[in-house]
């Protein structure tokens, strides 16, 4: 596998407002959380400052190519709609901070992003509800 850093930003169907406001949030929520529990995409979220209007987003993929990312992203809901594209995939090569990513299997995601899907049109608390936690536990 390869990793490639992926932006994707608001398409043409992208609803004013930001990403709690659009129709169907609570799918693409589970979609690309499906994908993080696969270890498809490693790390994901929007650029500081867009997730209140036109969104773009980095993800960190973990794929054989570019062309096999096109193929599950296709299945988002949001790109099926036309409410995301994707922009660009450019293969990533880690030069600091390595070895950190044997131990990515730790991660555990935490709050709104992961045990609740906020419905359509409501908010996050706070920005710490889309925190992560590294715990040093062995998988299960």
């Amino acid at each position: 596998m390869s990793l490639f850093a992926v932006i994707r930003e608001a398409g043409p169907a992208w609803q004013a407002g930001g990403i709690f406001q659009q129709p169907s949030v609570t799918e693409h929520a589970a979609f690309m959380n499906t994908l993080a529990d696969q270890r498809f995409v490693l790390f994901g979220g929007p650029l500081a400052g867009t997730e209140e209007g036109h969104v773009r987003v980095l993800l960190i993929v973990d794929a054989d190519s570019e062309a096999a990312i096109h193929r599950r992203i296709a299945d988002d809901p949001w790109a099926a709609t036309g409410r995301l594209r994707t922009v660009s995939i450019e293969a990533w090569k880690i030069l600091v901070g390595a070895e950190r990513l044997s131990s990515l299997h730790d991660v555990q995601p935490t709050g709104a992003t992961r045990d609740h899907v906020p419905e359509a049109g409501a908010r996050p608390a706070s920005d710490s509800s889309r925190s992560t936690t590294v715990s040093r536990a062995s998988r299960p």
